[in-house]
């Protein structure tokens, strides 16, 4: 190997290894290695930042804006609210919201898409008495898979498309991907449908808890002049029980009291530790007066001056609370806001809520000023779980941004326009017709994600300029020598499959897809069918919760543990393989 081959395997390498470590956001990894990759001269500085002008960046910012459009114009709930209901059988529910969650990820962004259906899905499992555990899993399933259909579904498909473009003179259309990533989708909902969802466990010690994901362990405070001044706490058990609240403990002095204290004379000051639903504890705040917070952060809030809503928010695995609590981030005295419940796996939580270390997957119960809720959002770095997103939907603009998006969709299919200049024109009619507030317009793009790409892909090109990718496709074209061209597909699809596992799918695509390309041609093949195997493949991540983002949103809300992705995701990643590798030589001829 040559200086810089080594240089940039090391690089690869330590890039790869920090992902799955996760100590450091996948973003500030790419990034670092670039600069490093600059210093040492194996990327040439002309070339640093060529990354953050790629189409491929670009298109994934502007799905991202595209797909907040369609949320705040109603679009989505048009089909949503009209097709769900909690009376139908498990499997056919799992099956619907399936369909819809992979119809709606195959034309936009498929983390937004779970981000709707998740509260509508958690919704119908309350009403019908079911665990959510049941369902969560199938829909994050779903909603991958859908993103695997389309150009615009998923960033693998972007970038696969755009690889093609300056090594083969030509990207991937619109619906280029569809007939594999159609059969593949198709087969994965059939059998998470109709098998997948048996196979997750369902536990004793945690069905309970988790059959709603809106039950949150919560604290109220006994304010100053409260009637409940000088009683014990355990007088307040009948107005719990018909509010439909437990208190479960008693918050005294930052202490927090376990065995007796239900006998405990209440004084001012103390917090009630309680397990309720947001309107449960709403009902039993009011009807004993209590505050929802210390007497400062009350006198915070209310100096807003313009009222306080409810906001349901996911942790994800970006947010500035992952490893801190909300007090440590300075969430009241910085936003105004007030920690009222905080949801984790099932899990009740040992310590003050306020003071608790947050998780990725942790669903927290905020209280806001009025019209500050995006702002909180963005703050923190979480995604809203509410039934209607951060802001009023405007039903009499949902035709308008229907018609914009499907037109930009059609004139790019048939190559009427280049798809991101499509886009971009969608952007701008969003904007000017207030479907998406300009002030809004950069808070929807998901900016680590345009960081990694805008720093992995020059990092990509210099392993190609190089020669760093013909070794790796000589790698893994000896292990396969003999085999016939379809067994060295299945192999490439197998081995990028696993990594999307462990990594992010960008940083797989951008690695695998040259390899692909180098596959094919000293197999002297066409490098489409191998370009479409790195596509599906890096898309399917079905085996742990940090694979895919999807997977992350779900584990607080379905109460799920990190090994129980793989009883369903195994068995669904290996139909992938033994569907997609016929419908890619039928549809793709080596």
């Amino acid at each position: 190997m040559t200086t810089d081959q080594i240089i940039l395997f090391s690089l690869f390498g330590l890039v790869f290894a920090l992902l799955i470590w996760g100590r450091y956001r996948y973003d500030i990894v790419a990034f670092s290695a670039l600069m490093a990759g600059v210093v040492l001269g194996v990327v040439p500085s002309s070339e640093a930042f060529s990354g953050f002008g790629h189409p491929a960046t670009l298109v994934v910012a502007l799905v991202l804006v595209v797909s907040a459009g369609l949320v705040r114009s109603g679009a989505v709930f048009l089909i949503t609210r009209t097709l769900v209901d909690s009376g139908r059988s498990l499997g056919a529910h799992i099956t619907l919201m399936g369909a819809v969650g992979g119809v709606l990820s195959a034309f936009m962004n498929n983390v937004a898409a779970l981000a709707l259906l998740m509260p509508v899905d958690v919704q119908t499992a309350r009403k019908a008495g079911r665990v959510a555990g049941l369902t969560l899993m199938p829909l994050s399933f779903a909603t991958i898979l859908g993103g695997m259909v389309t150009l615009i579904g998923t960033p693998p498909n972007i970038i696969i498309a755009s690889i093609r473009e300056e090594r083969l003179g030509e990207p991937f259309r619109m619906f280029d991907f569809a007939p594999v990533g159609g059969v593949a989708a198709i087969a994965g909902l059939a059998f998470v449908a109709l098998i997948g969802w048996r196979l997750i466990p369902s536990r004793e010690d945690s069905g309970s808890d988790v059959r709603d994901v809106s039950q949150y362990i919560a604290e109220l405070t006994v304010p100053e002049g409260s009637k409940l001044i000088g009683t014990r706490l355990g007088d307040q058990e009948e107005t719990a029980e018909k509010a439909d609240v437990a208190i479960i403990g008693l918050i005294r002095d930052g202490t927090r009291r376990y065995g007796r204290a239900r006998n405990t004379t209440l004084m001012q000051g103390d917090a009630l530790v309680l397990e309720a639903t947001p309107d449960a504890l709403d009902e039993f705040r009011s009807t004993l007066q209590l505050a929802v917070a210390d007497a400062a952060r009350e006198e915070r809030l209310n100096a807003a001056g313009e009222g306080v809503e409810v906001i349901e928010v996911v942790v994800t695995e970006n947010s500035r609370l992952v490893g801190r609590s909300t007090q440590a981030v300075g969430l009241s005295w910085r936003q105004n806001t007030v920690l009222m419940g905080l949801s984790r796996e099932g899990k009740r939580i040992t310590k003050q809520i306020r003071k608790t270390p947050l998780k990725a997957g942790d669903i927290l119960l905020l209280l806001v000023p009025a019209g500050t809720a995006g702002d909180v959002v963005q703050w923190l770095g979480v995604l809203p779980l509410a039934e209607r997103g951060l802001a009023v939907t405007q039903d009499s603009k949902v035709w308008l941004a229907i018609g914009l998006f499907v037109g930009a969709v059609l004139a790019a299919s048939v190559g009427l326009i280049y798809l991101p200049i499509a886009l971009g024109l969608v952007v701008v009619a969003y904007v000017l017709s207030r479907i998406v507030p300009l002030s809004e317009l950069y808070t929807h793009i998901e900016w680590p994600v345009v960081v990694l790409l805008g720093s992995m892909i020059p990092l990509g090109a210099a392993l190609e300029t190089s020669g760093g990718t013909g070794l790796i496709a000589n790698a893994l074209t000896g292990l396969t020598a003999g085999l016939p061209a379809w067994a060295v597909l299945t192999v490439l699809m197998v081995v990028t499959m696993s990594l999307s596992d462990v990594l992010n799918n960008t940083a797989t695509t951008i690695v695998a897809a040259p390899v692909g390309i180098e596959m094919a041609r000293q197999l002297g093949v066409s490098p489409d069918p191998f370009l479409m195997a790195v596509a599906i493949a890096a898309s399917a991540a079905f085996l742990t919760p940090i694979g895919h983002k999807n997977n992350t949103l779900i584990l607080g809300a379905g109460g799920y543990r990190f090994g129980d992705y793989w009883r369903m995701g195994l068995p669904l990643e290996v139909i992938i393989v033994a569907v997609s590798v016929p419908a890619i030589l039928v549809f793709w001829p080596l």
